[in-house]
């Protein structure tokens, strides 16, 4: 199942966890701000070990840092974890 590292103010999050339901992709969605200290240490880690960037996700162990949204991007991004074809 995707994992979708969120924050509940970020509008990118919002943005991205829209672009999922509407297009009826599965996803678990984890705020960031509730996640054990070592999953948000992966996260930082994930993000260039500075701080936690969001949404950042997750599918069957392959990870993909936060970025400002973008459908475009997202959808490759996605592609990429093989979330979708």
């Amino acid at each position: 199942m995707l994992k979708v590292f969120y924050w509940s103010v970020c509008p990118h999050c919002k943005k991205a966890i829209k672009f999922l339901r509407d297009r009826g992709i599965p996803f678990v969605a984890l705020d960031i701000e509730r996640q054990p200290p070592e999953i948000v240490a992966k996260v930082i880690d994930v993000n260039g070990g500075e701080d936690w960037v969001v949404p950042t996700l997750e599918y069957k162990g392959k990870w993909c840092a936060g970025e400002a949204f973008d459908a475009d991007t997202f959808e490759q991004r996605l592609k990429s974890l093989g979330v979708i074809s």
